[in-house]
């Protein structure tokens, strides 16, 4: 076992997602390396999830402040 790790993870960079089952508060952060790889992410996960689009991440940093919530269309 060990003691829980109390410091926050560093990202790596690349571009984020977080998959929320729809009405919840919290959810799971996926990483992809490129934006192509970000885009087949969501459309697998769009129609059964709700789907918040973090961003890309530098310097463990995410470029845009403002995560934006995917919307099926």
């Amino acid at each position: 076992m060990g003691r829980p790790a109390t410091r926050p993870t560093k990202l790596k960079d690349g571009y984020y997602i977080e998959i929320r089952n729809k009405g919840s508060k919290s959810g799971v952060k996926l990483y992809s390396g490129t934006k192509l790889q970000m885009h087949r992410a969501i459309k697998m996960y769009e129609r059964s999830k709700e789907v918040l689009i973090l961003g890309e991440s530098v310097d463990g940093k995410f470029v845009d402040k403002n995560p934006k919530l995917h919307v099926v269309g």
